[in-house]
């Protein structure tokens, strides 16, 4: 079998980020983005496919509220910070800003209009702003509570507001008179949503005391209460002229009554994450969804978890509802050839998966992906559009790990196991759930299907106990789940146990534990086969080789290491991650292999070598989740940051890059060579700095110093750089300037620079201020320098004069003068007064020697005096 090309490089595809945090949201009037709070910062998202336009960068404190104008042109944002900011849309950058509340803002609406702007805090004031004018128009005070919601009158020339309050009022203010018009109280808890009906006389207001009031707006009277029976979070009338309108305007006629007051449709969701639709006349539900797409805890729990908000799109795009679990849902009415009306789940749009604990990809084709988050649930994305396709709900805990495979009919088959101590086989084409295995005492956080006959899988537990699960009963025409029968179990180790792996012709089974080993267990009556003992912490993850009789253990103690199976000594040991590495996963038949770890680090290996050849950082987060597709060998891998990213195989993309470039280099440089020696040195610039060739580009700039008569043709090269050319070019002469041998040629292309470009224009250049704190001492060190070579050739000026070797300027006269006399005059005399000076200087020379030669003859005589007169004394 032909051996297959060694990955070398993987491309990062961000496929999935978080974009919601929850609280804070707008829509646009046309349903084609959405406005999400992400914590400080406010992601503007494509309503089609979740991804990110851009992101809004506030300040350090989370955001609070949103709103958009009429016109989708500006965005209203505010927070804790009570900063309250105006950004346009067309450029995404902030145009306004202005604090005016004492507390957080909780709440915004924009006038129909577009011109004025009201907000509500936690100082329990509503303030009205001109828009244009960044000024307040309204100061309204009477509520008792937190002003949490607002609501302008749709009619632009009825200045009605209506704010509501956690005081359980809903306060009518008239911006004409700027008084409270009148207090609405009957809610007994806070006040949450409020509608106007289409006609715009009628209130709508619903709240978490279970009831929807409606208010008559002629007397702000209470027309009628609608008991729901459920925490209500958002209420919306539906407009006339809707497929919704027409499919219940039947149910408004057969009441047969009549009432004062036209019948109003209104939708509410709540906490049971259904969504409902109600006749006001009669106080009747018209229509309830059979069950819930939404996560529900358990009825034992208070805390329920269901929709936070929703909103009616125009032109029929459907119904938007908003989860506490940061999900959009798009519903879409559908009505069946039998007759009867449903919401259809068109859209799911997830703004923040939580934690990603593990991964799996999906069916033949590797066309979707599993997810296990923390929630109850599996969220299955399509891998093309990193869409959520659909949901498997059915545990009543976290789900902690997931398995997938093909079974030998073709179905396509999920295993997951739970922190609800159960295991669960779903079909992923039906969504529906194919049995359920109970039998663990902690929670399950390892699982694995056969990888051959595909007819069993294996858990592991909290319990540290290991369980081999029959697939036995399992039929294409099921009702309801079945009880999943364990084959075989035993206690495998003393700790959690924290990954299985099945080997690939289904004869073994190992498992990492907490314990700091790795066992080995013969199927199908798991029997001990050998024990993996090494490491100095918990392994976290085991893998069988494709090919080798071997197995891959990552463990807490930053290492990674290679076992034989048949003694259990350690092969290999990788050592190069700096904190717990969390996943690893064979490559290219078991010849490279991809790590995960705490630091958020992806690493690529290479099994012969020991050596790391690649390091990927592209999370923020613990990687918990790393997952290759068995037949493209494309890598998933999810962390702690709720990002999932894909890593496509560019190694082949690269090394035909490389050659294209090299090729194009080649071709480039020729033309470099050729437009030097044309001495068309403009184009010799370009190209060089198209290479980033600085030293070439040094050359032709110190040829155009040299010469100094081709100055255009550097000021025409420069003319066309923009900013970035421009600071890479600042640094090539801050390196240059550095060197007293270059800093001419850099003070030239500066003083250039200075000349062709004016302040401002160099003042947009990118860090051009640490750029010039560099320039500056070097610049003033070349300087002082110039000047003390002046200041010296000035003194040798007048050491010459001194020692007359240079004639002193006797002024004009003797100049003219001598101007006068012929050159060959000039020239005798200045013959006759060297030779005049030679011989002046020989004959004191001689007189010079002729007195030093008496004096050391009178020293000598002296020195003989002494030497007799002491030789007489002894």
């Amino acid at each position: 079998m032909a051996s297959l090309p060694l990955k070398k490089n993987y491309r990062c595809v961000p496929s999935l980020q978080p974009f919601y945090s929850g609280g804070a949201f707008a829509v646009s009037s046309d349903g084609s983005f959405i406005a999400c709070a992400s914590g400080e910062s406010i992601n503007i998202v494509d309503a089609s496919n979740s991804f990110i336009r851009s992101t809004l960068e506030g300040d350090s404190e989370a955001v609070t509220a949103l709103t958009l104008s009429p016109d989708d042109k500006l965005l209203f944002s505010s927070g804790h910070s009570r900063l309250i900011r105006v950004w346009d849309l067309s450029t995404f950058k902030c145009v306004r800003s202005w604090k005016g509340h004492e507390g957080p803002v909780m709440g915004m609406a924009c006038h129909p209009s577009g011109g004025y702007l009201a907000t509500a805090g936690a100082d329990k004031k509503v303030i009205v702003w001109d828009v244009a004018g960044s000024f307040a128009t309204h100061h309204f005070k009477g509520h008792q509570g937190v002003v949490s919601s607002l609501l302008f009158h749709p009619d632009p020339t009825n200045q009605i507001l209506f704010s509501a309050s956690h005081d359980t009022t809903v306060n009518v203010w008239d911006l004409d008179t700027k008084k409270r018009v009148a207090t609405l109280t009957g809610h007994n808890s806070t006040v949450t949503s409020m509608a106007l009906s289409e006609d715009g006389r009628t209130l709508l207001t619903a709240g978490r005391d279970k009831v929807v009031i409606l208010w008559n707006l002629d007397d702000y009277n209470c027309l009628k209460t609608v008991t729901t029976y459920e925490v209500l979070e958002a209420v919306c009338v539906i407009p006339s002229g809707t497929l919704l309108s027409s499919r219940f305007s039947s149910s408004k006629q057969r009441n047969g009554k009549k009432s004062k007051s036209p019948a109003i449709c209104f939708i509410t969701v709540g906490d049971r994450g259904i969504v409902r639709i109600w006749n006001s006349e009669g106080a009747v539900c018209l229509f309830e969804q059979k069950s819930s797409d939404v996560t529900i805890t358990s009825d034992d729990d208070e805390s329920k978890r269901g929709f936070t908000a929703a909103l009616l799109l125009p032109s029929d795009q459907g119904l938007l509802c908003v989860t506490a679990d940061q999900e959009f849902l798009l519903y879409s009415p559908v009505e069946s050839p039998e007759g009867t009306f449903e919401f259809f789940l068109s859209k799911r749009l997830v703004g923040n998966n939580g934690e990603i604990l593990d991964m799996k990809f999906l069916g033949d084709e590797e066309q979707f992906i599993a997810v296990a988050t923390n929630t109850e649930q599996v969220r299955v994305f399509d891998v093309a559009s990193m869409s959520c396709s659909h949901v498997l709900a059915g545990h009543t805990e976290i789900v902690m790990c997931l398995d997938t495979c093909v079974s030998s009919s073709g179905r396509t088959l999920i295993v997951t196991g739970s922190k609800d101590n159960s295991v669960r086989l779903w079909e992923s084409e039906s969504r529906c759930c194919l049995g359920v295995g109970i039998g663990h005492m902690g929670s399950v956080g390892a699982i694995a299907f056969s990888k051959k006959q595909r007819d069993f899988f294996v858990s592991g537990s909290s319990d540290r106990t290991l369980k081999v699960w029959s697939l036995d009963g399992i039929s294409d025409n099921m009702e309801k789940p079945i009880n999943l029968k364990a084959k075989a179990v035993v206690a495998a180790h003393d700790k959690d146990i924290n990954s299985v792996a099945v080997a690939p012709n289904d004869s073994l089974v190992c498992s990492g534990s907490q314990d700091r080993t790795a066992c080995v267990w013969r199927l199908p009556d798991l029997v001990p086969v050998v024990v993996l003992k090494g490491h100095k912490r918990g392994v976290w993850s085991v893998e069988f080789s494709p090919v080798d009789q071997c197995i891959l253990t990552t463990s807490g103690d930053k290492t990674i290491k290679i076992w034989a199976i048949s003694d259990g000594s350690c092969l290999k040991s990788f050592e190069g991650h700096m904190s717990s590495v969390y996943r690893a996963s064979f490559l290219t038949r078991g010849t490279q292999f991809i790590s995960s770890d705490a630091d958020g680090l992806v690493k690529l290996w290479m099994v012969k070598t020991n050596e790391c050849i690649a390091t990927y950082d592209q999370h923020e987060d613990k990687v918990w989740a790393l997952t290759v597709g068995k037949k493209t060998e494309m890598v998933a891998t999810g962390s702690g940051d709720a990002a999932i990213n894909l890593w496509y195989d560019c190694t082949a993309s690269d090394k035909e890059e490389a050659f294209r470039r090299e090729e194009e280099g080649v071709l480039k440089s020729q033309e470099l060579e050729n437009a030097v020696k044309d001495a068309d040195y403009t184009k010799a610039i370009q190209i060089a700095f198209k290479l980033r060739r600085p030293h070439k580009l040094y050359e032709c700039f110190h040829e155009l110093f040299r010469k100094r008569g081709d100055e255009k043709q550097i000021e025409k090269a420069l003319r066309d750089f923009g900013n970035e050319e421009l600071a890479v070019l600042f640094e090539y002469v801050r390196e240059w300037n550095t060197k007293p041998k270059f800093c001419h040629v850099a003070q030239f292309v500066f003083f250039k620079i200075l000349n062709i470009y004016s302040p401002t224009e160099i003042i947009k250049v990118k860090g051009i201020q640490n750029l010039l704190e560099a320039l500056t001492p070097y610049s003033q060190r070349h300087y002082s320098r110039v000047d003390r070579h002046v200041r010296n050739t000035l003194l040798l000026d007048f050491i010459l004069h001194s020692m007359a070797v240079v004639e002193p300027d006797t002024g004009a006269r003797e100049l003219n003068e001598e101007s006068l006399i012929p050159s060959d005059v000039n020239h005798e005399n200045e013959t006759r007064s060297m030779e005049d000076r030679e011989q002046k200087q020989t004959s004191e020379g001689l007189k010079e020697k002729a007195a030093s030669r008496k004096r050391k003859s009178k020293k000598s005589k002296d020195g003989s005096k002494k030497k007799t007169k002491a030789s007489s004394l002894e």
